[in-house]
Order: structure tokens, then C-alpha cells, then sequence
């Protein structure tokens, strides 16, 4: 199926063109491009294709570089509870994320954003912020500056894996993970009724046994600092279903966690 971008690329009658890795240098070279724009584009550019472009490539990476180089810095950002996001239009060189910024604008991440709502709004920041940015850089008004290598921090491609939820941490941490990994690759527990994915949750200061989902008035996960109140669940091979009623089919019966 094809990806927004490349609709819109047909309906508006813009050239698109769908190389691999290895005819990028060619298709490149046929174009001779003023300067190349990468978005989300998840491969490292050769030396030689960098070189074509008169005025280099940028790229449009979703954070406050030098913070949260790599595949995920979205994700990562809200996981590990920052305040804020933005999105950094750099020069683009043979490192990964690595090059001079050109500039960047902030947005302050909020207490109910995902992954995915996160990720929408940088979108328009960032196209927003590009538009402004290219042209002036064209006509030789935008400096860049180096980043500082000692600031920077990694957001590696996700995994599967990454995105369990362990109870040793605190109920804090499980809650932005939950929010980080939402819609992907979705949160989840590994239960002795099966795989859980967690689709929404908040957090509560009363105790509950760590490891053990319980049911009182509300369904809760015991973690190692308070509790987890479980909004949103989906039980392996079922649909997603409200935590109460999913609690509720199971008579009350309390879940361990593995």
C-alpha cells in the first residue's frame, strides 16, 4: 500500500522515484539536486551520495539534538520523562545524527501524550519549521553549529522486547512507558494467563503487591513504588477491552506477572 507521502507525491505531479540502497547513488547522480531533505528515512547516506548535492543534505530529526540521536527519539523522549521535544533540522554527515544543527523549536511534552500523538505534532512543527529554514539556508543566512558529542544521548530502533513492562519499576516509569509505546509497538505484560497489551493506564499511590494484578473498585498492577490502575487492556488474541470487564469475566481472580 502506498504511504501518504507517496500519494500525495502522485496527485500533485511530483517526480518520485523508489531506489535501493544501492541505486540511491545513481538516482542522485541523474538529478544533481541544490540539496537533498531526509525524513525518517532509517539508512546511513554513503560519503558518496553526501557529496552530490551542492548545498549537502539536511535532516529533519525529532528532537533537541544532541539529545535522543537514533531510530526512536520520540519514544525515548517521553519514556524517560522529559519536559519537552522539538524537532532539529541538521546538516547531514556519515554519522548517525551526528552533523551540525541548523536550528530547532521546542514543543513541551505533555502529561496525556503518546508516542503517537508526540510524533503527530512534531510533524507539523518540523514541516512547519523546514519550509522556514531551507530557504534561508539556501541563500546562505543559517550558520550551523557543532553538536556537543559529551551531551549526547541514544534512542536505538525499538524492539518487541522493549516495550514490556517490568513491575520491579516504579509505577511512574511503567505509566510513560505505557503512553511512550502507544500506538507502537504497544506496551504489554507477559502474565501466567498469557501476553497483555496495556493500552492505557494512570497511577496511584496505594500499594498493591508488586507483580500481581488485583481487582477492588479499580484493576491495579502492583509495582515496586505504587500502583498502576489498568484503563485498557487486550488479552491475547482478543480485542481491546475495558480493564473492569475484562476482570470481571475472570470472576476477580488476581493475575501474576511474570
Amino acid at each position: 500500500m502506498p504511504t501518504a507521502v507517496k500519494e500525495a507525491a502522485l496527485d500533485w505531479g511530483i517526480d518520485l522515484y523508489q531506489p535501493s540502497a544501492g541505486e540511491l547513488k545513481e538516482v542522485i547522480d541523474d538529478l544533481r539536486p541544490d540539496v537533498g531533505v531526509v525524513v525518517a528515512y532509517g539508512k546511513l547516506l554513503k560519503p558518496e551520495v553526501l557529496a552530490v548535492p551542492t548545498h549537502g543534505f539536511v535532516n529533519v530529526h525529532f528532537s533537541l539534538l544532541p539529545r535522543w540521536r537514533g531510530a526512536a527519539p520520540v519514544q525515548a523522549a517521553i519514556a524517560a520523562g522529559d519536559s519537552e521535544s522539538g524537532v532539529s533540522i541538521m546538516r547531514l554527515d556519515e554519522g548517525l545524527d551526528t552533523g551540525p544543527v541548523v536550528t530547532t523549536a521546542s514543543t513541551p511534552i505533555a502529561s496525556y501524550d503518546t508516542g503517537g500523538r508526540l510524533t503527530a505534532r512534531l510533524a507539523g512543527v518540523g514541516a512547519d519549521l523546514l519550509a522556514d529554514a531551507l530557504p534561508r539556508l539556501l541563500a546562505g543566512e543559517l550558520t550551523s553549529e557543532p553538536q556537543d558529542d559529551a551531551g549526547a544521548t541514544h534512542a536505538p530502533r525499538l524492539e518487541p522486547s522493549d516495550a514490556r513492562l517490568d513491575p520491579g519499576q516504579s509505577a511512574e516509569e511503567l505509566e510513560r512507558k505505557v503512553r511512550a509505546f502507544q500506538p507502537r509497538p504497544g506496551a504489554w505484560l507477559d502474565t501466567a494467563d498469557g501476553r497483555i497489551k496495556i493500552h492505557a493506564v494512570t497511577v496511584s499511590a496505594e500499594d498493591t503487591e508488586p507483580g500481581v494484578i488485583a481487582a477492588t473498585e479499580e484493576v491495579r498492577l502492583g509495582t515496586r513504588s505504587g500502583s498502576l490502575v489498568l484503563h485498557t487492556i487486550q488479552p491475547a488474541g482478543k480485542n481491546a477491552m475495558d480493564a473492569r470487564a475484562w476482570m470481571n469475566g475472570r470472576r476477580n481472580q488476581p493475575v501474576t506477572v511474570l
